[in-house]
């Protein structure tokens, strides 16, 4: 019985840091695109993907560090 839960205490640690991994990009991307979103994207509601798409159709005037956020969502 304490194999077991050894076992699931094991698998829920494993799964918390695999999701904080798919977060780490998302938490980029608002970190480094905030200041872009409202210059490049200020009439685009969110949702839909549609910040992302207004993002991708100004990519060569946002920021650096907005770039290389998008760039890690992508791996």
């Amino acid at each position: 019985m304490r194999a077991i839960s050894l076992a699931t205490s094991l698998l829920i640690a494993l799964a918390a840091g695999t999701a904080a991994q798919a977060q780490a990009p998302q938490n980029d991307l608002a970190k480094y695109c905030q200041a872009d979103i409202k210059r490049l994207c200020p009439t685009v509601q969110p949702g839909g993907g549609r910040v992302m798409k207004c993002l991708k159709a100004h990519t060569k005037e946002m920021s650096v560090g907005c770039a290389q956020a998008l760039q890690k969502m992508k791996s």
